[in-house]
């Protein structure tokens, strides 16, 4: 589960990691360790891949509980344990609340604070880069631990409704009440018919697995684009998924999951070290990857 190198801490140096599964290829270490470098930390970053682990995938418990141990500041949580994580944590920020998903775990003190950086995350990507486009109603596609971030998002962002649409329908209407419970009864509504849904979106976001390397394809037929609806995928690797390349080819405006990647990154950094760390540095080193594209 750890290395001896996790064990043989340094402890003058700032050490983080990241829990999830398949996630060799992440480009959020290279981002964290340029810009500890940057500001004259020795920051280490280091991947708890459960997709690597053997015989057997030991409990997540078991893995924060070790960190913690070693002398981690933290770790970063991705999926598919966003949800999971918050069991084994003494607090959670506004935003962890709201979302009802944790992605970044701080220890401090003999205790350990959850948060959520993929809501801000998500809300400075799309507010930089999505000025002007309609947002009447938002179509939001996947009500797992992301989709509740960018549901939240979105809300902030300005879109009057938010169409919730997952294949679990339960978690689609879980998430659509919470939502209506924080922001107000008209906010949000869960939809069955995804092709009824897209056709009163203004533009949507695709907040499901789909899309990634190992589950490639589109989330919502190509038929129900339109020239005129924007369109967001939270997914990153690759940086071009399949939904944003047939979106474009319809003439819709798009938005890749490049900026929510860097932005949840900017604001786990200074969660890990008190810094404010440098967006464009990190950007930099986001962009500068050279690793295979694979999530």
């Amino acid at each position: 589960m750890f290395s001896d190198a996790d064990r043989k801490i340094d402890t003058q140096a700032v050490h983080v990691g990241l829990v999830g599964n398949g996630i060799q290829k992440s480009r959020t270490p290279a981002m964290h360790e340029a810009e500890g470098a940057a500001q004259g930390l020795r920051y280490v970053y280091r991947l708890h891949d459960t997709a690597m682990m053997e015989p057997e995938v030991p409990p997540l418990g078991d893995i924060i509980k070790t960190a913690e141990a070693c002398g981690y500041a933290g770790l970063n949580i991705t999926y598919p344990y966003k949800v999971e994580v918050i069991d084994h944590l003494d607090e959670l920020s506004e935003a962890a609340t709201a979302v009802g998903a944790v992605n970044t775990v701080v220890f401090h003190d003999g205790r350990r604070s959850g948060h959520n950086t993929d809501l801000w995350g998500f809300a400075e990507n799309f507010r930089r880069n999505m000025a002007g486009v309609a947002r009447e109603n938002a179509l939001l596609i996947g009500a797992g631990g992301a989709g509740a971030a960018v549901a939240h998002a979105l809300v902030g962002c300005g879109a009057a409704k938010i169409l919730i649409a997952d294949t679990n329908k339960a978690k689609a209407e879980a998430l659509a009440e919470a939502v209506r419970a924080k922001h107000g009864a008209e906010r949000a509504e869960a939809v069955n018919d995804l092709a009824e849904a897209a056709a009163r979106a203004d533009g949507l976001v695709n907040a499901s697995p789909v899309g990634m390397a190992q589950l490639p394809g589109m989330p919502i037929d190509a038929a129900m684009l339109r020239a005129d609806m924007w369109v967001a995928d939270i997914v990153y690797i690759p940086l071009e998924t399949e939904l944003l390349r047939i979106a474009r080819t319809h003439g819709c405006r798009t938005l890749s999951g490049a900026g929510m990647a860097v932005f949840q990154a900017v604001r786990a950094f200074e969660l890990f070290t008190g810094l404010a760390p440098d967006v464009a540095r990190m950007e930099a080193a986001f962009n500068d990857y050279q690793g295979e594209e694979s999530r």
